[in-house]
């Protein structure tokens, strides 16, 4: 048994709750998960709460939004004119999507009026906090296939392909 730090294999038990930019908190079920700690890379705030902790620890963080999906920018809340877009994928409430000259144009529909839309181009996640409880059940020293088979699929997310 160690600490927390580079190398090692760490398994966590965790509970979230995710509060949403309106206030509502979702709980989520406890579920575990092993990783190997500055390989497999997390959000910057749990790699610190974790750092150096022992099997049998618990800690409690609040992950920022801007680690996760960003902060909500009102900004990004724009009327655009409604020519060019499809009507019928047009709804208010819901996400518009459509392929134009081979980028994806993507938004919330806010509000339809009669020549524009107005549309939000934030992240749909964007704005949300998160809240965790964990607890250490296991830190070992991972093995060199291990800890290179993590570097692998690390390597593959950061070109896409993960």
């Amino acid at each position: 048994m160690g600490s927390v730090q580079t190398d090692r294999m760490v398994t966590i038990r965790y509970t979230m709750h995710t509060r949403l930019r309106d206030g509502t908190v979702k709980d989520h079920t406890e579920q575990e998960m092993s990783f190997i700690f500055g390989v497999d890379r997390q959000v910057p705030s749990m790699e610190k709460a974790l750092e150096g902790l022992s099997e049998g620890d618990r800690v409690s963080l609040t992950i920022p939004a801007a680690e996760l999906y960003g902060e909500y920018d009102p900004t990004l809340r724009r009327e655009i004119p409604r020519k060019g877009l499809i009507k019928q994928r047009l709804r208010q409430g819901q996400y518009y999507r459509q392929m134009k000259q081979g980028c994806l144009v993507s938004f919330k529909v806010l509000e339809l009026h009669p020549e524009t839309v107005l549309a939000d181009f934030n992240e749909p996640l964007a704005g949300i906090t998160v809240s965790m409880e964990l607890k250490i059940l296991a830190v070992r020293d991972a093995s060199k296939e291990e800890i290179e088979q993590a570097r692998e699929e690390q390597m593959k997310k950061r070109i896409g392909c993960g």
